[in-house]
């Protein structure tokens, strides 16, 4: 379940929560709060493995391309060393293989360009779930500490004569 909605959840039912007479305390379901609170610790520690499971995937794809460019480039040295025996072919050979290797470099940095936006993109949702998350903490604070204001300010007004 996602994060928010439980730290919803858990927000409403605190402000829905009946208020402890004389005190700034009000009364929830134990049992109800304390599943909610797992929930939400099991449904972190997924978001945060998800942002490593991306970080590592980012950096495999990297290395695979980089495999492939040394692949690539050894491929094209060979090439260059049978070809040696012609001028002309051994100059052919050599343009190839600056275009096999322009090509590849270019390859590898456009995989690392979306390999990084994409992560980007990722790490930016988990950064905007995060803020929401401490957003619903804050507001369910709040309205604690207000409830606890009221009562105190009723609890403070003198009884009609």
């Amino acid at each position: 379940m996602d994060v928010d909605q439980r730290l919803d959840e858990l927000a409403q039912m605190v402000e829905q929560a009946k208020a402890v007479p004389l005190s700034a305390s009000c009364m929830v379901n134990r049992a109800q709060v304390l599943d909610l609170i797992e929930d939400i610790r099991d449904a972190l520690p997924r978001s945060l493995s998800d942002a490593d499971q991306l970080l590592a995937e980012r950096e495999a794809v990297v290395a695979e391309g980089r495999l492939e460019a040394q692949r690539l480039i050894a491929e094209a040295r060979e090439e260059q060393i049978r070809m040696l025996s012609q001028h002309e072919i051994y100059l052919v050979a050599v343009a190839e293989a600056e275009a096999i290797r322009a090509e590849t470099e270019d390859e590898t940095s456009r995989m690392r360009r979306e390999t990084d936006d994409y992560i980007d993109a990722r790490l930016a949702t988990f950064e905007i779930t995060l803020h929401k998350t401490l957003s619903a903490v804050e507001r369910g604070r709040d309205k604690l500490r207000d409830q606890a204001e009221e009562e105190y300010v009723d609890d403070d007004q003198p009884l009609p004569s």
